[in-house]
């Protein structure tokens, strides 16, 4: 089978051996981020449907989790925001009765944690990563740029509600942007709002892949030192993206360049990252891309002294 909503597994830096499921149209999302790796949101909306049907999505579980494959986690994220479908549910509890091996995650901007159907639907993951960039409406604007009905007090609000009641891991993101969301007033007010969710641990991340905005700038390492330490004693941890170990490439099964597009058509990547995702050496890499470029398929870009290929 050809999946078109099943990618990797791929080695990820927050989830281990993931295998991610996109569950949304491309870029479909409630946020508009400034620094999301997929680019500019092409459909904002705060509408749940099922944009894609659940059967779809289950019948290519059905056939990758058969094989046994070697995993940590099944992943839904993708290129859009997971809890917009209301297919959401009945994927996770296909997995739960079908494959209870397999440990469940949802990457989520928690916009929609407000609505109690949400709530319900991602208890029953094993692990929920959400994001929170701003407090301030003004920041949250800036950075998110929400869709019109959302309120950012609601939403963190939402949040809180939902980790009261969650028993899985709740790791939750907040992406660093230089001169944003660093200044003492903003890093106050989320210190304040932080201690009242019930989270597991708190991860620091910054750009480090071409984002949606040319303007967003790359946080030191002394920055995103410094915020671990305001931040204390709430459990911090920076999250880098070398910080990933290699997956062996029996347990992945990607070899081939239309899984190298399937990867790129999701977000940019290196060339070593696109090594430890499929297991093949930098050299075939390398191969697959000037290939690939030559056709036109793939383009290059220099950030902060690393090549990322994109398509």
């Amino acid at each position: 089978m050809k999946y078109k909503h099943l990618f990797g597994p791929v080695n990820s830096r927050r989830l281990g051996v993931s295998l991610g499921v996109d569950m949304m149209p491309y870029k479909t999302c409630t946020l508009d981020c400034v620094y999301c790796e997929c680019g500019s949101t092409s459909v904002l909306t705060t509408e749940r449907k099922e944009y894609i049907g659940a059967e779809e999505i289950i019948s290519e579980l059905q056939e990758f989790l058969s094989a046994k494959p070697l995993l940590d986690y099944v992943t839904f994220g993708g290129s859009g925001e997971p809890t917009l479908n209301t297919a959401l549910g009945k994927c996770i509890r296909f997995i739960k009765n079908n494959f209870p091996q397999y440990k469940v995650a949802l990457l989520t901007n928690g916009t929609l944690f407000t609505n109690p159907e949400v709530q319900e639907e991602s208890l029953l993951c094993d692990m929920v990563l959400p994001s929170v960039d701003a407090i301030s409406d003004n920041v949250f604007n800036q950075i998110n740029k929400p869709h019109r009905s959302l309120d950012n007090t609601s939403i963190l609000n939402g949040l809180i509600e939902f980790s009261e009641k969650y028993t899985g891991k709740l790791m939750l993101e907040v992406f660093i942007i230089p001169g944003i969301n660093d200044n003492p007033a903003e890093l106050t007010n989320f210190k304040a709002v932080l201690q009242k969710i019930n989270l597991t641990r708190v991860q620091l991340n910054s750009l480090d892949r071409p984002g949606a905005c040319d303007w967003v700038e790359v946080a030191s390492a002394e920055t995103l030192r410094k915020i671990a330490e305001f931040f204390v004693p709430l459990p911090v941890e920076i999250i880098s993206r070398n910080s990933s170990t290699p997956i062996l490439k029996e347990n992945t099964g990607i070899a081939t360049e239309e899984s190298i597009l399937t990867l790129l058509r999701r977000r940019p990547s290196t060339i070593e990252e696109l090594s430890r995702i499929t297991g093949l050496t930098i050299n075939i890499i390398q191969e697959y891309l000037s290939e690939l470029q030559n056709k036109g398929q793939v383009s290059s870009e220099n950030i902060s002294g690393n090549t990322f290929y994109h398509l």
